[in-house]
């Protein structure tokens, strides 16, 4: 299954996504694509209702995050050893982990807003991973029973405050609209293998990232037991998962960043696109 949320900020309704990629709505089964609506039990209440049956949505409408109630946005860096690479840094031993705040998260194509005085606003596609039951020291083989499906994520992340403003990347990954995540929360079922799937991302029409993410260096299900060592996953949760090679920090022969008016479309194979415009914070 595919499923989303649409609507106005704050205002979402639940929808799911039919074989013609048309919005139905699900606001007669349930409130929203939340914790509930995630685990297995909500996901097999919802597998069971036949699409045609459900009301046509009138679009074009805005897609918000396709879950609401996130409590943890985990991220995973340098998990491509080409992006390390770029990056000047040591392909990890361990998963490299922090934090973006919740409080960045938003639609996939709304607006990111450049931070007063930034330089170095960057940009990230990458595979994000929704937790579906509470994760604690899981083990790898039983990771992906914890997970209720995958999306798109765009890691948008200020350089200079990630790398050279203290010693905790934190800084520069949690800016106010800098966690698109979306369209869609796309079953696992429907997925498959997530380690075959290929990602882009553009910027002002030119083809910056092209990977896949077989060339994690850290799967999935790896991250998930790895992650549940040092924190409970609960359901709604995000894991991002590392971003491949071609992002502005790595391009030759100089590293150049985002600005008012620049556009970025990103995707990944069956997870849907995302499409934002880059514009100037404004004052409080």
């Amino acid at each position: 299954m595919r499923l989303c949320r649409y609507g106005e900020a704050g205002q979402e309704r639940p929808g799911l996504i039919d074989a013609e990629g048309r919005i139905r709505a699900l606001s007669d089964h349930l409130t929203d694509i939340d914790a509930d609506a995630i685990g297995p039990d909500g996901l097999a209440k919802l597998a069971a209702i036949d699409p045609e049956t459900l009301p046509l949505v009138e679009e074009p409408v805005r897609y918000g995050p396709p879950v609401t109630g996130t409590r943890q946005f985990v991220a995973v860096g340098l998990n491509y050893a080409d992006h390390a690479a770029e990056s000047n840094l040591p392909i990890p031993e361990e998963p490299v982990v922090f934090n973006k705040w919740v409080s960045c998260i938003q639609g996939p194509n709304d607006d990111v807003v450049v931070p007063t005085g930034s330089r170095k606003t960057d940009w990230e596609v990458e595979l994000g991973v929704i937790i579906g039951t509470r994760a604690w020291r899981v083990s790898q083989e039983n990771a992906l029973s914890h997970v209720a499906g995958f999306c798109v994520v765009n890691d948008v992340s200020e350089r200079e405050w990630q790398a050279e403003r203290g010693a905790t990347w934190d800084k520069g990954k949690g800016f106010p609209t800098f966690g698109p995540v979306g369209p869609w929360l796309v079953t696992t079922d429907e997925v498959g293998d997530p380690q075959a799937l290929s990602m882009w991302l553009d910027v002002n029409g030119r083809r910056v990232q092209d990977g896949s993410t077989a060339t994690m260096i850290f799967p999935v299900a790896e991250l998930v037991a790895y992650i549940s060592n040092f924190m409970t996953l609960l359901p709604g949760d995000i894991i991002t998962t590392g971003t491949p090679p071609g992002v502005g920090l790595g391009q030759r022969p100089e590293p150049w960043y985002l600005k008012a008016g620049d556009e970025v479309v990103l995707g990944i194979a069956g997870l849907g696109e995302q499409r934002q415009t880059f514009v100037a914070e404004t004052a409080a």
